[in-house]
């Protein structure tokens, strides 16, 4: 075996919640980089998906106990204990009740995503307001107060929402570096809003553009995706979101204001997953995305937001701009047709697939050089190469759920953090050699190029920034 890197010991229990796509992915890197073993994790899932894999990393306590309102507190309480580690990675377990429970018992913990219990996403008697991943954030954030100095609470630390916060803020720098504008690095979240605005940012997409193809396509009824079935839909039934920039003069004929916490995004009336945006990736050039709601697009427009006299001065527009895998979007296609009713059969490509790359990234807009394009361009032949159990797509989200574990471990009284309040620079040193290229491009490309071509639309092409009547696409 390579003699890999340990960033920290570790010497207490790690509970593993789920442990699909991700769970797989990361299990290897925790033995890798972190210096533990086996012995010390337990993985409590729904099924028995991963068994296998578990135990031939040595993996022992591997349960099939799914984790539900009802029993959460009998199932972890003999696992968890003062400075033990909570990594959830489930679907349908309260994150918030999760890291409530993990702070009592002295634990630290850490999520993808802020999570509700069943229902919490699609259930048609709460309003969309309240089903979005803002409403659950300012959830997570009220109790901040409370948890404050205590057990670190590292919320949506995985590719995105996680891993784009980082690159967001080297961005930054890069752009500063070659439009000459001196600057040390910011160190505080004041200093970032006030470099962005210098820099004229308006417009921040998190722009992917997943490319990988598997030996055996989607076949009729199925859906096909490079990670989780079950993960994506549940977020692309959520009401489509994103951060609202304090240049936007124009409102949404569907766009909502929710009328509580920081009022940094809004929300569409329709699903995520039946809303495109355009967008621009190197590899790809143009295309158009899907506007899934994650939570670094609240995050970070709350984050950049500059006030003057408790007024709204500088924030940037924000939002994911997704196009998965072509199996995945005929997938979703099929799934729309049939007004979001599941297929019966589910496929996670990690293994049969045979090329392709996952282009991840942020495209930085409206400042002096264009656009700013920086992330992972990662393919399938790289991902094989650096570790197993993983798919480019899911690389990048297992790189993010180790860099984040090691950052609560060398901060484990921090309380609840988001992505955007952790040191960049030491996440960006631990998940570099695992993104593959790392790449930064500039392009004149904007989301008005090559418009009202064909037809007529009511736009001002002197300004990419200022749309007469907003169009999501």
């Amino acid at each position: 075996m390579p003699d890999f890197k340990k960033y920290i010991r570790f010497d207490g229990r790690m509970v593993i919640v789920g442990f699909g796509s991700i769970g797989q992915g990361v299990l290897p890197l925790f033995l890798r980089h972190i210096e533990m073993n086996a012995k010390q994790i337990t993985v409590i899932t729904a099924d028995e998906a991963g068994r296998a894999e578990a135990e031939a990393f040595g993996i022992k306590e591997f349960r099939v106990d799914p984790i539900t309102i009802e029993n959460m507190d009998a199932v972890l309480a003999p696992l968890v204990g003062p400075g033990d580690f909570v990594v959830n990675l489930s679907v349908d377990v309260s994150s918030i009740a999760l890291f409530t429970f993990a702070h009592k018992r002295g634990a630290l913990y850490l999520d993808t995503c802020i999570e509700p219990w069943p229902g919490g996403y699609t259930d048609p008697t709460i309003s969309p307001s309240l089903r979005s991943n803002y409403a659950l954030r300012e959830r997570a954030h009220a109790l901040r107060p409370e948890f404050a100095g205590g057990p670190t609470v590292v919320l949506t630390h995985g590719a995105n929402p996680g891993m784009v916060s980082h690159f967001v803020k080297q961005a930054l720098l890069n752009i500063a570096r070659d439009t000459g504008v001196e600057t040390a690095v910011p160190k505080s979240r004041a200093e970032w809003g006030a470099l962005a605005r210098t820099l004229s940012v308006k417009v921040i997409h998190i722009a992917e553009r997943d490319t990988q193809v598997c030996a055996h396509p989607k076949a009729r009824g199925e859906f096909v995706n490079t990670w989780s079935v079950d993960g994506f839909l549940s977020e692309g039934c959520q009401p489509a979101e994103l951060g609202w920039g304090a240049h936007e003069r124009h409102w949404p004929v569907d766009g909502h204001r929710h009328n509580f916490g920081c009022d940094a995004a809004i929300w569409l009336e329709r699903p995520g997953c039946t809303t495109r945006v355009r967008t621009w990736t190197p590899g790809e050039g143009p295309f158009h995305g899907f506007l899934i709601t994650h939570g670094e697009s609240i995050s970070l427009a709350d984050y950049f937001t500059v006030r003057e006299n408790n007024l709204l001065a500088y924030r940037p527009t924000v939002h994911y701009a997704y196009h998965p895998c072509d199996d995945a979007v005929l997938s979703l296609h099929e799934y729309n047709g049939k007004n979001q009713e599941m297929q019966k059969k589910k496929r996670l490509m990690v293994d049969e697939i045979v090329d392709g790359v996952d282009e991840l990234g942020v495209l930085l807009m409206g400042h002096a050089k264009g656009a700013y394009w920086f992330g992972s361009h990662l393919s399938t032949h790289q991902t094989r190469d650096l570790i197993e159990h993983n798919s480019a797509t899911s690389l990048q989200v297992t790189i993010g759920v180790l860099s984040g574990v090691i950052w609560a471990l060398e901060n484990p009284k921090a309380g609840i953090v988001d992505p955007d309040e952790i040191d960049f620079a030491r996440i960006m040193e631990i998940s570099t050699p695992y993104l593959g290229d790392v790449v930064g491009a500039y392009s004149d490309w904007t989301p008005l190029q090559d418009r009202a071509v064909l037809f007529r639309e009511d736009i001002d092409t002197n300004d990419p920034w200022q749309f007469k009547n907003f169009r999501v696409v």
